[in-house]
């Protein structure tokens, strides 16, 4: 039986333990407030990111480190990426030799511009091989209520990917495996920037035609970025390219498309922040980001008037308008 340590009590760290758990896979959930740790031993339930959501008898939960990582075969890492750097290097030394360190989360770090792969790798000293993604259209509500939903497991060595796929196959989570760790990271970080934009949107009143046009064109510039940095374009075609992207920016429960719609109804930063509980990604991942586009020379507009917006100062009008405003280019490929 392989074994595995999540790390982060939040809903989607919380679920995807669940979900290892139903799947036969032994399982520990870290976490930081050892208020949730007891909810969950004693209760199985974590009542304030999952609540009414019935745990696994077979999940046990601690606030040490090394409790969690005793004999894990996979460490699965669910804490909110700009904090991923800070934590790891916390963790590292508990960390067994052999275990593959596996990413639930969809962010580019502020400052250096890296992927999350990139940091565990650079943190926690192992080869690109030992460090899985898993990634796609995973609304975390839905998954609490077990229905039925596909995910990519990424990792550059095969085998690994196939563990990783063994480990939380259930009849209603599917997983596909894929080698382009690049393109699934990407398309799981870029996405949140768009969904804000759609969101946006949405709060203006602004019709179907719009969000389409965002959506499409949002994937453009995920595929663009991409294709510089040496993803597989069809990555974007799939569950965690496409599928992420229409989960994200249609559905009531993304948060990221929640946050975009609240400043879309003229709710300040301050006030959107205030009644958001868990972390939109894209709300700091969105400057990180364009960072990386200018860096590479790659235009993508969407997220640099969504900055504007979130960082800048500019109203969702001034946005509108920069956008539309723009030059026409020629639409080449789809992109």
């Amino acid at each position: 039986m392989s074994r595995a340590a999540v790390f982060g009590t939040g809903s989607w760290g919380t679920t995807f333990a669940m979900i290892l758990a139903e799947a036969g896979t032994s399982t520990t959930l870290w976490g930081r407030r050892a208020e949730i740790v007891d909810a969950i031993n004693e209760t199985r339930e974590n009542p304030e990111y999952l609540p009414g959501t019935r745990l696994p008898d077979t999940i046990r939960a601690t606030t040490d480190p090394a409790e969690a990582m005793a004999g894990a075969d996979f460490v699965v890492l669910a804490v909110p990426s700009q904090t991923l750097r800070a934590n790891l290097r916390t963790w590292k030394p508990h960390i067994p030799p052999d275990a593959v360190l596996v990413s639930l989360m969809k962010g580019v770090e502020l400052g250096t511009c890296k992927r999350m792969s990139e940091v565990i790798c650079e943190v926690a000293e192992v080869p690109e091989r030992r460090v899985a993604v898993v990634s796609g259209p995973n609304l975390v509500p839905e998954l609490a209520r077990r229905q039925p939903a596909a995910a990519v497991v990424a990792c550059s060595d095969e085998e690994v990917a196939a563990r990783l796929q063994e480990a939380c196959h259930l009849p209603w989570f599917r997983t596909y495996t894929n080698p382009d760790v690049v393109g699934v990271e990407l398309g799981g970080a870029v996405k949140n920037v768009i969904a804000l934009a759609v969101g946006v949107a949405a709060g203006m009143g602004l019709g179907d035609n719009v969000r389409a046009t965002l959506m499409t064109r949002g994937l453009a510039e995920i595929a663009r970025l991409g294709a510089v940095l040496g993803a597989d374009q069809h990555t974007f075609a799939g569950l965690a390219g496409m599928g992420d992207l229409v989960a994200t920016c249609t559905s009531p429960l993304s948060r990221n498309r929640t946050f975009g719609e609240n400043l879309g109804r003229g709710m300040t930063m301050a006030e959107v922040v205030a009644a958001t509980k868990q972390t939109a990604e894209g709300v700091k991942s969105c400057e990180s980001v364009l960072e990386l586009a200018k860096k590479h020379d790659v235009e993508m507009p969407i997220t640099e008037v969504v900055v504007g917006v979130v960082h800048d100062g500019m109203t969702p009008g001034e946005a509108a308008v920069l956008l539309m405003s723009r030059t026409p280019k020629p639409e080449r490929y789809g992109v």
